[in-house]
């Protein structure tokens, strides 16, 4: 194929297809074994310095908000990260742990882009940022996923977010039109919350799936939270929402409410007066400094958090969320 153009980002993550199935051969056994964790020791297992992480979620619905407070209580350092997430990232930039990002959109939807980004980037903290699309990086998911160097789309040509990727633009052989060609992404690291799991790890979700079915299949090692840890027959009783199977996961941790103070659908809304400290708070340094201590550092455990949000507060959102369709 005719090579068009070249991105002038830096590839991040250059996979190694062959390196990945040979790791989930050895490292992804098929035996039932109890996976249950605290996110404590899911966090000191299974994610180590300079690693790539990614978390699946839709905006501020169903983020693994739990395990990212355990990464920062943790002072896991040196992340690559893919972008696409918001408040769980931002809680990572804040406390200085990212080095290099494949970005999509990193702020707080209707409350503005992130300050911890800027802050972040303008310091120099951030050695790399690679910009793409969110659909791009499902793609490239789902391109690992599927166990191919790449898959080629007809977006992004001619945008200045091609400009700044390390996506390749190529003449079909077939049309002899531009393809966009996505390399495909395999991380170190996982993080998905789901609405229920059982102890093997089989997980469902109720409402949008996002692209868990494609990151799940992306990770060398895969950390589920989840709302409710069910019997094997329950999960069962309804196979077709088991969008990951047991086999792909490392670790299952049980977190209620572990999206707070996003919101879970059907579980609990999201919580906007914390969103709104959040975001005045990380408008400073100092700011973000004094939010960390309060609600990170501050607690040990994610137990210890609830309790500090309060059992009223819970309850208050989980009415919100009763009767939705």
């Amino acid at each position: 194929m005719r090579i068009l153009a070249r991105g002038q980002g830096e590839l991040i993550q250059p996979p190694d297809l062959e390196a990945f199935r040979e790791w989930n051969r050895i490292h992804k056994p098929r035996a039932l074994i109890d996976k249950r964790m605290s996110e404590h020791e899911a966090i000191a297992r299974f994610v180590h310095d300079g690693d790539y992480i990614a978390t699946e979620l839709y905006g501020m619905v169903r983020g693994p908000m739990s395990l990212a407070r355990e990464i920062v209580r943790q002072g896991k350092r040196r992340l690559r990260i893919a972008g696409q997430g918001v408040l769980e990232l931002d809680l990572w930039l804040a406390a200085g742990l990212v080095e290099k990002i494949d970005h999509t959109y990193i702020g707080l939807e209707m409350y503005g882009i992130s300050k911890a980004l800027r802050r972040a980037v303008e310091s120099g903290q951030i050695k790399t940022l690679v910009e793409w699309s969110n659909a791009a990086i499902a793609w490239r998911f789902k391109a690992a996923a599927m166990g191919v160097p790449f898959i080629p789309v007809r977006s992004m040509l001619g945008s200045d977010t091609f400009k700044y990727s390390a996506a390749i633009a190529v003449e079909c052989p077939f049309t002899g039109q531009a393809v966009c060609l996505l390399p495909a992404l395999i991380v170190d690291v996982a993080l998905i919350h789901v609405h229920r799991a059982d102890c093997y790890g089989n997980a469902q979700i109720d409402g949008i799936t996002g692209f868990a079915a494609e990151l799940a299949r992306a990770a060398k090692r895969l950390i589920i939270s989840t709302e409710k840890i069910v019997p094997t027959d329950e999960i069962r009783r309804y196979p077709e929402r088991t969008i990951i199977p047991y086999y792909l996961v490392d670790a299952v941790v049980h977190a209620p409410f572990g999206a707070h103070p996003g919101e879970m659908a059907y579980e609990y809304c999201m919580d906007e007066p914390a969103i709104q400290e959040w975001v005045e708070a990380s408008a400073t340094a100092e700011g973000a400094q004094a939010y960390l201590e309060r609600y990170v550092y501050g607690v040990r455990s994610h137990e210890e958090y609830l309790a500090l949000i309060g059992e009223k507060r819970l309850a208050e959102l989980r009415a919100g969320a009763e009767g939705r369709e």
